[in-house]
């Protein structure tokens, strides 16, 4: 992992490179883009799609290049190089932010969504630019949002169908105080750990479950070590794609507008490919062996009151939750 004193000399030296100076980026610039998921998965085509807008309406002065599978990193180890401009583009989710930018909490509270619909009406609206726009005082430029489908728990012991059935389980949770909280509350043991460690763990027992969305569940092939998936639906979180302020203001004006455009734009076809991957992936883990049920959500909701004591604290952020309740 780069500490900040290695990170600020890698974005020294960057600035300090012919290639990548103010006067060359208005002229022609490749930008790196990072992603944890594989090549193929909806955020990385969607990307990609954006990448072929800039191109062909800057006349190829801007393009960007697409490094999946974690090939820079980690998504919270990604976050400092992001701000820092050693990485120009992060598509990421947003419970990595939740420690930083404060309003990136509440589209991250459990059930705050009533469905998919909702979430993409209050993110494509007044409430998600809001939410991008605080992303500037951290050195970064908020893009969009894209989906990242409703996330259950599933595990390697039994099916899930109240929350006494997750008393004592180990369960991997982003690296966030937020999803701690919500796998607390619900009376199981919750496990942070980076993304790629979790089918090791799996496997080998060290965790006794996870919990994330379908594609997600699919691509990873943890259904193979973690047969049982328990639709709780607890979080419909989107994810954000964010460039680099440093990176971003290198760009010429014009340029800038088109990126901001072509970012827009991708969400429509992110969902496209979303929606299709999510009933491609069920239907793999089905036929793969994966148990399935639905549970009733109400006594997990009921369950939820401490986290939202917990995160939802001044006037700001219960504004915005009632703003989105009253979204319909």
């Amino acid at each position: 992992m780069l500490t900040r004193r290695t990170l600020v000399a890698t974005a020294g030296a960057l600035v300090a490179t012919p290639a990548l100076t103010g006067r060359a980026f208005a002229q022609t610039v490749t930008l790196r883009s990072t992603d944890i998921h594989p090549d193929g998965y909806p955020t990385i085509d969607a990307v990609k799609f954006m990448g072929q807008l800039i191109e062909q309406r800057t006349s190829g002065r801007v393009k960007i290049n697409v490094f999946h599978s974690a090939q820079l990193g980690q998504e919270k180890d990604t976050i400092e190089q992001t701000r820092f401009g050693v990485i120009d583009m992060n598509r990421i989710n947003m419970a990595p932010f939740n420690n930083l930018i404060a309003s990136t909490n509440v589209p991250s509270l459990p059930f705050v969504f009533r469905s998919v619909a909702h979430m993409r009406k209050v993110m494509d609206g007044a409430i998600g630019d809001g939410i991008l726009n605080d992303f500037a005082p951290h050195g970064l430029v908020g893009l969009a949002f894209y989906d990242s489908g409703s996330r259950s728990f599933y595990n390697s012991k039994r099916a899930i169908n109240t929350p006494a059935d997750m008393r004592g389980m180990k369960i991997r949770v982003q690296q966030s105080d937020m999803f701690v909280a919500l796998v607390q509350a619900l009376g199981a043991n919750a496990t942070p750990m980076p993304f790629g460690e979790v089918y090791t763990s799996l496997q080998t027992g060290v965790i006794d479950g996870a919990e994330n969305n379908w594609p997600s569940y699919e691509s990873t092939r943890h259904f193979e070590v973690s047969k049982f998936y328990s639709l709780t639906e607890h979080s419909l979180s989107p994810e954000v794609l964010v460039m680099s302020k440093r990176s971003f203001d290198k760009l010429a004006a014009g340029d800038r507008d088109i990126v901001k455009a072509a970012a827009k734009e991708s969400v429509a076809k992110m969902r496209e490919l979303w929606d299709a991957r999510e009933k491609a992936s069920e239907a793999k883990v089905r036929a793969g062996g994966a148990q399935i049920n639905t549970v009733e959500k109400q006594p997990f909701i009921d369950a939820m009151k401490p986290v939202y004591d917990r995160f939802v604290t001044d006037a700001k952020m219960k504004e915005l939750v009632a703003r989105i309740q009253a979204t319909t």
